[in-house]
């Protein structure tokens, strides 16, 4: 049987881009609302599981950025089957804990991107836990009332929130981001290009974030001006 709608896997101009991490972003806020309100209700384990969810929506805005700097089909692939992952899409939760623990660089943060990592799987398997009953281990039966607490439920609304989005992407945005860290991919010099989108983002209006921090975060000295 086919399927009723069939994935989209090609090209994005940058609108389209803009818009699809905006929709992200403002559904990670629905769903951190909801699970808000069931937390309120002391209905811990769907809250948790919905907070994971506004999680995984929250990770998308970092892929979309990825995909549009694609430069041919296998790109294209790779990135939209670690857009519709959502083991790929959870990764980002480990920026808080780490961040939690003094993490102030990206060179701090290197953990988030080692594929070799257990903590995309400890969500996905968290998420699963507040939904439904199963059988683990040696036969023990898992029931998500049982699992997850008052505690965890709220651990997973904290990150969630700091994950959502504060602010929406503009198209202006994403063709810096394509102009300037999108010849440097993968490559070394892709965090010195990443630094000159930020500069480029400053110059038009487009953020308040000060260059000094965002050179400090990516471990780039600017050179002093010659008199």
């Amino acid at each position: 049987m086919k399927k009723l709608i069939e994935p989209y896997r090609g090209q994005l101009s940058p609108n389209e881009i803009a818009y699809g991490m905006n929709a992200a972003g403002r559904n990670a806020k629905r769903l951190l609302k909801d699970a808000k309100l069931l937390f309120e209700a002391k209905r811990f384990p769907t809250a948790c599981s919905l907070a994971i969810l506004s999680i995984e929506e929250a990770g998308k805005l970092a892929i979309l950025r990825s995909l549009a700097t694609a430069q041919d089909e296998k790109e294209l692939r790779e990135r939209w089957k670690e857009y519709r992952d959502h083991r790929m899409k959870n990764v980002i939760w480990t920026i808080v804990e780490l961040a939690a623990k003094g993490a102030h660089t990206l060179d701090d943060l290197k953990p988030i991107f080692d594929r070799e990592s257990e903590h995309p799987a400890i969500l996905d398997t968290l998420k699963q836990i507040g939904f439904y009953t199963d059988c683990n281990g040696q036969g023990h039966w898992s029931e998500p009332d049982r699992v997850v607490d008052e505690g965890l439920a709220q651990k997973m609304l904290v990150i969630a929130e700091t994950l959502a989005p504060k602010h929406e992407t503009t198209e202006r945005e994403v063709e810096l981001w394509i102009a300037h860290v999108g010849p440097h991919w993968g490559m070394s010099e892709m965090k010195k290009g990443a630094v000159e989108f930020y500069k480029a983002m400053l110059s038009e209006g487009l953020t308040e974030q000060r260059i000094e921090e965002i050179e400090q975060f990516f471990g780039i000295t600017s050179k002093p001006a010659k008199h």
